[in-house]
Protein backbone atom coordinates (compact mmCIF):
# COMPACT_ATOMS: atom_id res chain seq x y z
CA UNK A 1 0.00 0.00 0.00
CA UNK A 2 0.87 3.49 -0.88
CA UNK A 3 0.63 5.91 1.99
CA UNK A 4 -1.56 8.87 0.67
CA UNK A 5 -0.90 11.45 3.22
CA UNK A 6 0.92 12.15 6.52
CA UNK A 7 0.92 14.17 9.58
CA UNK A 8 -0.13 13.47 13.65
CA UNK A 9 -2.60 12.49 15.99
CA UNK A 10 -3.24 15.62 18.22
CA UNK A 11 -4.22 14.14 21.48
CA UNK A 12 -4.34 16.34 24.20
CA UNK A 13 -0.28 17.32 24.80
CA UNK A 14 0.39 13.96 22.80
CA UNK A 15 1.45 14.37 19.13
CA UNK A 16 1.55 10.76 17.15
CA UNK A 17 3.06 10.89 13.71
CA UNK A 18 1.38 8.44 11.06
CA UNK A 19 0.82 7.92 7.84
CA UNK A 20 -2.66 7.21 6.10
CA UNK A 21 -3.33 4.59 3.53
CA UNK A 22 -6.49 3.47 1.93
CA UNK A 23 -8.48 0.87 3.66
CA UNK A 24 -10.76 0.04 1.14
CA UNK A 25 -10.75 -0.53 -2.81
CA UNK A 26 -13.53 -0.91 -5.65
CA UNK A 27 -13.08 -4.54 -7.36
CA UNK A 28 -15.30 -2.95 -10.19
CA UNK A 29 -14.12 -4.27 -13.79
CA UNK A 30 -12.62 -0.73 -15.66
CA UNK A 31 -13.14 -0.06 -19.42
CA UNK A 32 -11.89 2.14 -21.64
CA UNK A 33 -14.02 3.59 -25.13
CA UNK A 34 -12.72 2.33 -28.25
CA UNK A 35 -12.98 2.83 -31.94
CA UNK A 36 -15.44 -0.17 -32.97
CA UNK A 37 -13.87 -0.65 -35.98
CA UNK A 38 -10.26 -0.57 -35.14
CA UNK A 39 -10.25 -0.90 -31.21
CA UNK A 40 -8.34 2.80 -31.72
CA UNK A 41 -8.52 4.44 -28.03
CA UNK A 42 -10.79 7.42 -27.91
CA UNK A 43 -9.24 10.52 -26.27
CA UNK A 44 -10.54 13.36 -24.98
CA UNK A 45 -8.78 17.22 -25.39
CA UNK A 46 -9.54 19.99 -23.34
CA UNK A 47 -10.78 23.20 -25.30
CA UNK A 48 -11.87 25.97 -24.71
CA UNK A 49 -15.80 27.18 -25.29
CA UNK A 50 -15.01 30.43 -26.15
CA UNK A 51 -11.67 30.24 -28.47
CA UNK A 52 -11.83 26.81 -29.27
CA UNK A 53 -8.36 26.24 -28.41
CA UNK A 54 -6.59 23.27 -26.65
CA UNK A 55 -5.88 23.92 -23.22
CA UNK A 56 -3.14 22.72 -20.84
CA UNK A 57 -3.49 21.47 -17.17
CA UNK A 58 -1.72 24.76 -16.38
CA UNK A 59 -3.53 27.50 -17.72
CA UNK A 60 -6.93 25.51 -16.08
CA UNK A 61 -8.18 27.74 -13.47
CA UNK A 62 -11.58 26.64 -10.92
CA UNK A 63 -14.38 29.39 -11.55
CA UNK A 64 -17.64 29.28 -9.53
CA UNK A 65 -21.05 30.02 -11.63
CA UNK A 66 -22.74 32.88 -10.06
CA UNK A 67 -26.01 32.63 -12.66
CA UNK A 68 -26.78 34.46 -15.71
CA UNK A 69 -23.71 33.54 -17.55
CA UNK A 70 -21.23 35.06 -15.08
CA UNK A 71 -18.49 33.15 -13.76
CA UNK A 72 -16.15 34.25 -10.78
CA UNK A 73 -12.60 32.43 -11.16
CA UNK A 74 -10.51 31.40 -8.20
CA UNK A 75 -6.53 30.43 -8.78
CA UNK A 76 -4.15 28.20 -6.61
CA UNK A 77 -3.25 31.33 -4.65
CA UNK A 78 -6.47 32.01 -3.73
CA UNK A 79 -6.98 28.20 -2.50
CA UNK A 80 -3.40 28.66 0.04
CA UNK A 81 -5.02 31.60 1.65
CA UNK A 82 -7.50 29.65 3.18
CA UNK A 83 -7.18 28.89 6.59
CA UNK A 84 -6.46 25.11 7.27
CA UNK A 85 -5.78 24.73 10.57
CA UNK A 86 -5.51 21.22 10.88
CA UNK A 87 -4.03 21.05 7.16
CA UNK A 88 -1.05 18.34 8.86
CA UNK A 89 -2.88 16.82 11.92
CA UNK A 90 -5.68 14.68 13.20
CA UNK A 91 -6.90 16.73 16.16
CA UNK A 92 -9.10 14.86 18.41
CA UNK A 93 -11.95 17.14 19.68
CA UNK A 94 -14.23 14.40 22.06
CA UNK A 95 -15.10 11.02 22.29
CA UNK A 96 -18.54 9.33 22.09
CA UNK A 97 -20.13 6.13 22.30
CA UNK A 98 -20.13 4.41 18.63
CA UNK A 99 -23.88 4.29 18.83
CA UNK A 100 -24.59 7.83 18.80
CA UNK A 101 -22.77 8.38 15.47
CA UNK A 102 -25.47 7.76 12.55
CA UNK A 103 -23.75 5.15 10.17
CA UNK A 104 -25.18 7.71 6.83
CA UNK A 105 -22.54 9.77 8.17
CA UNK A 106 -19.77 7.53 7.15
CA UNK A 107 -17.90 8.29 4.02
CA UNK A 108 -14.25 6.31 3.25
CA UNK A 109 -12.29 4.88 5.59
CA UNK A 110 -8.76 4.90 5.80
CA UNK A 111 -5.91 2.92 8.04
CA UNK A 112 -3.50 4.85 9.98
CA UNK A 113 0.10 3.75 10.69
CA UNK A 114 2.63 4.83 13.09
CA UNK A 115 5.93 6.57 11.86
CA UNK A 116 8.94 4.43 13.59
CA UNK A 117 9.46 7.02 16.59
CA UNK A 118 5.61 7.16 17.83
CA UNK A 119 4.58 3.42 17.85
CA UNK A 120 4.53 3.67 21.44
CA UNK A 121 2.00 6.45 21.71
CA UNK A 122 -0.24 5.05 19.21
CA UNK A 123 -0.05 1.73 21.24
CA UNK A 124 -1.58 3.68 24.13
CA UNK A 125 -4.42 5.68 21.90
CA UNK A 126 -5.47 2.78 20.45
CA UNK A 127 -5.36 0.75 23.57
CA UNK A 128 -7.33 3.56 25.62
CA UNK A 129 -9.65 3.94 23.19
CA UNK A 130 -10.55 0.42 22.93
CA UNK A 131 -11.01 -0.15 26.84
CA UNK A 132 -13.20 3.15 26.78
CA UNK A 133 -15.49 1.51 24.10
CA UNK A 134 -15.98 4.83 22.49
CA UNK A 135 -14.90 6.66 19.11
CA UNK A 136 -12.87 9.61 18.70
CA UNK A 137 -14.32 12.66 17.19
CA UNK A 138 -11.63 14.61 15.15
CA UNK A 139 -11.35 17.02 12.18
CA UNK A 140 -9.06 16.40 9.35
CA UNK A 141 -8.01 18.25 6.24
CA UNK A 142 -7.81 15.50 3.22
CA UNK A 143 -7.25 16.78 -0.59
CA UNK A 144 -7.57 20.22 0.55
CA UNK A 145 -11.06 19.62 2.20
CA UNK A 146 -11.80 20.30 5.87
CA UNK A 147 -13.59 16.72 7.18
CA UNK A 148 -14.98 15.39 10.43
CA UNK A 149 -14.32 12.08 10.85
CA UNK A 150 -14.20 9.19 13.83
CA UNK A 151 -11.59 7.07 15.10
CA UNK A 152 -11.76 3.57 16.47
CA UNK A 153 -10.07 0.39 16.54
CA UNK A 154 -10.41 -2.33 14.14
CA UNK A 155 -8.01 -5.29 14.40
CA UNK A 156 -5.44 -3.67 16.14
CA UNK A 157 -5.11 -0.61 14.22
CA UNK A 158 -6.59 2.73 14.06
CA UNK A 159 -9.19 3.29 11.56
CA UNK A 160 -9.94 7.13 10.45
CA UNK A 161 -14.06 7.05 9.13
CA UNK A 162 -13.89 10.39 7.46
CA UNK A 163 -17.90 11.83 7.34
CA UNK A 164 -20.42 13.69 5.61
CA UNK A 165 -21.20 17.29 7.33
CA UNK A 166 -24.42 16.95 9.27
CA UNK A 167 -26.06 19.42 6.31
CA UNK A 168 -24.92 17.23 2.91
CA UNK A 169 -27.40 14.52 4.46
CA UNK A 170 -30.70 15.33 2.59
CA UNK A 171 -33.94 15.13 4.97
CA UNK A 172 -36.51 12.78 3.59
CA UNK A 173 -39.55 14.66 1.84
CA UNK A 174 -41.95 12.02 0.89
CA UNK A 175 -45.80 12.25 0.52
CA UNK A 176 -46.81 8.83 2.58
CA UNK A 177 -45.01 10.53 5.35
CA UNK A 178 -47.64 12.35 5.77
CA UNK A 179 -50.49 9.96 5.50
CA UNK A 180 -52.28 7.89 8.38
CA UNK A 181 -51.28 4.11 7.57
CA UNK A 182 -52.54 1.86 9.88
CA UNK A 183 -51.12 -1.41 10.55
CA UNK A 184 -53.07 -4.38 11.73
CA UNK A 185 -51.70 -6.53 14.38
CA UNK A 186 -52.00 -9.55 12.37
CA UNK A 187 -49.94 -8.13 9.99
CA UNK A 188 -46.91 -7.26 11.71
CA UNK A 189 -46.80 -10.62 13.52
CA UNK A 190 -47.05 -12.07 10.33
CA UNK A 191 -44.45 -9.65 9.42
CA UNK A 192 -41.99 -10.30 12.41
CA UNK A 193 -42.50 -13.99 11.99
CA UNK A 194 -40.77 -13.42 8.16
CA UNK A 195 -37.96 -11.77 9.91
CA UNK A 196 -37.64 -14.56 12.63
CA UNK A 197 -37.82 -17.41 9.81
CA UNK A 198 -34.77 -14.63 7.57
CA UNK A 199 -32.85 -14.02 10.82
CA UNK A 200 -28.92 -15.17 11.06
CA UNK A 201 -25.41 -14.41 11.90
CA UNK A 202 -23.85 -11.33 9.29
CA UNK A 203 -20.97 -13.55 7.42
CA UNK A 204 -19.98 -11.02 4.25
CA UNK A 205 -17.27 -13.48 2.80
CA UNK A 206 -20.53 -15.77 2.87
CA UNK A 207 -22.34 -13.13 -0.41
CA UNK A 208 -20.20 -12.41 -3.64
CA UNK A 209 -20.09 -10.01 -6.85
CA UNK A 210 -22.27 -12.63 -9.23
CA UNK A 211 -22.25 -10.18 -11.95
CA UNK A 212 -18.68 -9.13 -11.99
CA UNK A 213 -17.10 -13.09 -11.55
CA UNK A 214 -20.14 -13.51 -14.42
CA UNK A 215 -18.33 -10.33 -16.19
CA UNK A 216 -15.10 -11.55 -16.20
CA UNK A 217 -15.72 -15.43 -17.47
CA UNK A 218 -17.22 -13.31 -20.94
CA UNK A 219 -13.56 -11.12 -20.62
CA UNK A 220 -11.44 -14.51 -19.61
CA UNK A 221 -13.38 -16.25 -22.49
CA UNK A 222 -12.38 -13.77 -24.83
CA UNK A 223 -8.82 -13.50 -24.50
CA UNK A 224 -8.55 -17.38 -24.25
CA UNK A 225 -10.90 -18.00 -27.81
CA UNK A 226 -13.21 -20.35 -26.57
CA UNK A 227 -16.95 -20.15 -26.11
CA UNK A 228 -18.25 -18.18 -23.28
CA UNK A 229 -20.43 -20.33 -20.64
CA UNK A 230 -23.58 -18.88 -19.93
CA UNK A 231 -24.65 -19.07 -15.88
CA UNK A 232 -28.11 -21.01 -14.97
CA UNK A 233 -31.55 -18.78 -15.08
CA UNK A 234 -31.94 -17.34 -11.46
CA UNK A 235 -35.18 -18.20 -10.18
CA UNK A 236 -37.80 -15.40 -11.28
CA UNK A 237 -39.49 -13.44 -9.00
CA UNK A 238 -43.10 -13.97 -7.90
CA UNK A 239 -45.47 -11.71 -8.83
CA UNK A 240 -46.36 -9.34 -6.44
CA UNK A 241 -49.37 -10.32 -4.19
CA UNK A 242 -52.62 -7.81 -4.17
CA UNK A 243 -53.06 -9.14 -0.71
CA UNK A 244 -50.38 -8.37 1.91
CA UNK A 245 -51.28 -11.32 4.42
CA UNK A 246 -51.13 -13.47 1.87
CA UNK A 247 -47.45 -12.65 0.72
CA UNK A 248 -46.57 -12.46 3.98
CA UNK A 249 -47.42 -16.36 4.59
CA UNK A 250 -46.03 -17.07 0.86
CA UNK A 251 -42.67 -15.62 2.36
CA UNK A 252 -42.24 -17.33 5.61
CA UNK A 253 -42.92 -20.86 3.90
CA UNK A 254 -40.30 -20.12 1.51
CA UNK A 255 -37.86 -19.24 3.93
CA UNK A 256 -38.63 -21.87 6.22
CA UNK A 257 -38.00 -23.83 3.05
CA UNK A 258 -34.69 -22.45 2.70
CA UNK A 259 -33.92 -23.08 5.98
CA UNK A 260 -34.40 -26.88 4.92
CA UNK A 261 -37.81 -27.02 7.49
CA UNK A 262 -41.01 -28.01 6.33
CA UNK A 263 -43.38 -25.88 5.37
CA UNK A 264 -46.88 -25.70 7.62
CA UNK A 265 -48.77 -27.53 4.60
CA UNK A 266 -46.63 -30.58 4.05
CA UNK A 267 -43.61 -31.95 3.22
CA UNK A 268 -40.90 -29.72 1.62
CA UNK A 269 -39.65 -30.07 -1.77
CA UNK A 270 -36.08 -31.16 -1.74
CA UNK A 271 -33.29 -28.40 -1.52
CA UNK A 272 -29.41 -28.75 -1.50
CA UNK A 273 -29.85 -28.51 2.50
CA UNK A 274 -32.80 -30.71 2.77
CA UNK A 275 -30.89 -33.21 0.49
CA UNK A 276 -27.82 -33.17 2.59
CA UNK A 277 -29.59 -33.85 6.00
CA UNK A 278 -31.47 -36.18 4.82
CA UNK A 279 -28.38 -37.80 3.72
CA UNK A 280 -26.99 -37.78 7.66
CA UNK A 281 -29.88 -39.17 8.91
CA UNK A 282 -29.81 -42.16 6.48
CA UNK A 283 -26.17 -42.66 7.45
CA UNK A 284 -27.00 -42.38 10.77
CA UNK A 285 -29.78 -44.96 10.83
CA UNK A 286 -27.57 -47.15 8.61
CA UNK A 287 -25.32 -47.32 11.70
CA UNK A 288 -28.18 -48.28 13.94
CA UNK A 289 -29.42 -51.12 11.78
CA UNK A 290 -27.17 -53.60 13.36
CA UNK A 291 -28.06 -53.45 16.77
CA UNK A 292 -32.23 -52.01 15.82
CA UNK A 293 -31.81 -56.00 14.11
CA UNK A 294 -30.34 -57.49 17.46
CA UNK A 295 -32.59 -55.84 19.62
CA UNK A 296 -35.96 -57.51 17.48
CA UNK A 297 -34.59 -60.94 17.77
CA UNK A 298 -34.08 -60.78 21.74
CA UNK A 299 -37.72 -59.28 21.48
CA UNK A 300 -39.54 -62.15 20.73
CA UNK A 301 -37.60 -64.07 23.54
CA UNK A 302 -38.79 -61.54 26.12
CA UNK A 303 -42.58 -61.21 24.93
CA UNK A 304 -42.43 -65.14 25.50
CA UNK A 305 -41.49 -65.08 28.97
CA UNK A 306 -44.86 -64.23 30.90
CA UNK A 307 -46.30 -67.58 28.37
CA UNK A 308 -43.58 -69.85 29.82
CA UNK A 309 -44.12 -68.60 33.49
CA UNK A 310 -48.05 -69.07 33.05
CA UNK A 311 -47.73 -72.35 31.75
CA UNK A 312 -45.06 -73.69 33.65
CA UNK A 313 -47.79 -72.50 36.49
CA UNK A 314 -50.17 -74.43 35.04
CA UNK A 315 -48.14 -77.57 34.89
CA UNK A 316 -47.42 -77.22 38.49
CA UNK A 317 -50.04 -79.06 40.14
CA UNK A 318 -50.40 -82.03 37.52
CA UNK A 319 -46.60 -82.25 38.66
CA UNK A 320 -47.78 -82.87 42.08
CA UNK A 321 -51.00 -84.89 41.60
CA UNK A 322 -48.57 -87.70 39.61
CA UNK A 323 -45.48 -87.35 42.33
CA UNK A 324 -48.32 -88.22 45.25
CA UNK A 325 -49.98 -91.41 42.83
CA UNK A 326 -46.30 -92.69 42.74
CA UNK A 327 -45.48 -92.29 46.73
CA UNK A 328 -49.05 -93.89 47.13
CA UNK A 329 -47.98 -97.22 44.66
CA UNK A 330 -44.88 -97.29 46.56
CA UNK A 331 -46.15 -97.20 49.68
CA UNK A 332 -48.79 -99.75 48.96
CA UNK A 333 -46.20 -102.35 47.33
CA UNK A 334 -43.82 -102.07 50.71
CA UNK A 335 -46.05 -104.47 53.32
CA UNK A 336 -45.98 -106.96 50.01
CA UNK A 337 -42.44 -106.62 49.53
CA UNK A 338 -41.33 -107.12 53.02
CA UNK A 339 -43.66 -109.93 52.62
CA UNK A 340 -42.49 -111.69 50.00
CA UNK A 341 -38.67 -110.82 51.99
CA UNK A 342 -39.84 -112.72 54.88
CA UNK A 343 -41.36 -115.63 53.63
CA UNK A 344 -37.72 -116.15 51.40
CA UNK A 345 -36.32 -116.07 54.56
CA UNK A 346 -38.16 -118.85 56.28
CA UNK A 347 -37.85 -121.16 53.14
CA UNK A 348 -34.03 -120.46 53.40
CA UNK A 349 -33.69 -121.70 57.11
CA UNK A 350 -35.90 -124.55 56.56
CA UNK A 351 -33.50 -125.88 53.72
Amino acid sequence: MRAIWKGAVSFGLVSIGVKVYSATEEKDIRFHQVHRDDGGRIRYKRTCSVCGEEVSYDDIAKGYDIGGGEMVILTDEDFADLPLTTSKAIDVLEFVPAEQVDPILYNKAYFLEPESSATKPYVLLRDALADSERVAIVKVALRQREQLATLRVREGVLLLNTMLWPDEVRTPDFGFLDEDLKVRPPELAMASSLIDSMAGEFEPDAFTDDYRAALQEVIDAKIEGREVVQPEEEEAAPAAAVDLMAALKASVERARVARGEAPAGGAAEPTPITSARSAQQAAKATKKAPAKKAAEKKAPAKKAEPARRAAAKKAEPAKKAAAKKTAEKKAAKAPAKKAAEKKAASSRKTA
